[in-house]
């Protein structure tokens, strides 16, 4: 008498649902990291930048409706600058303690760019005709100083959320677009990260 095997039965197909699962989830981090990397408004506590963007840039005025004049009295055209970085601020003559802190806080921002300090160039507005003390004068020798008219200047760098000219810091970009604004008392390291961002990041200039 023949005996016969019957045949075995193929093994169930297992799922492969469980890999998957395993898969997303040791993906996930590294793709979490990417999307805050990429976009660091995500980041918490942290924007992309710390000043106030003018919507739309403003450009440069012509000399004619923004004249400016060296402290020897001699015509300075804003748009010479063009190519660089401008880091301004704006004040009287006789710059008090105010005055000084900003002219600190540009002239060592700009010292902080290490080998992309000839990029940017600093600038004080002077808004009256009041002499410059000579410790100002030698104290922030580099910084660039014309004297402007505080009306024409207002219009070019005034918006409705700057009260003043003399309290906030301003940033023009080297195509010649006044692109920001900061705060009166502006913190120094928070601006100081903004500028050598912009400037790190920056193709021009």
């Amino acid at each position: 008498m023949n005996s016969s095997t019957p045949p075995a039965k193929p093994a169930p197909r297992r799922s492969l649902k469980p890999l998957y699962a395993i898969l997303l989830m040791s993906m996930a981090p590294v793709v979490a990291a990417l999307l805050v990397y990429f976009n660091p408004s995500l980041r918490p506590g942290e924007s992309t930048n710390y000043g106030t963007l003018y919507q739309p840039q403003r450009p440069v005025p012509p000399a004619a409706d923004l004249p400016l004049a060296t402290l020897d009295g001699q015509p300075f055209d804003l748009a010479t600058l063009k190519g660089r970085w401008v880091l301004a601020t704006a004040d009287g003559g006789a710059c008090p303690e105010s005055c000084a802190r900003k002219l600190f806080v540009i002239r060592n921002t700009h010292a902080s760019q290490g080998k992309n300090v000839e990029r940017a160039v600093r600038v004080w507005f002077i808004t009256d005709d009041a002499p410059v003390p000579q410790k100002v004068l030698d104290a922030y020798r580099g910084t660039i100083m014309v004297r402007a008219q505080p009306e024409a200047l207002a219009r070019y760098l005034l918006d409705a959320s700057q009260p003043s000219l003399d309290g906030p810091l301003w940033i023009i970009d080297p195509l010649g677009n006044l692109i920001l604004h900061y705060p009166p008392e502006t913190d120094p390291i928070r601006f100081r990260k903004d500028v050598g961002r912009l400037i790190y990041n920056s193709r021009i200039g």
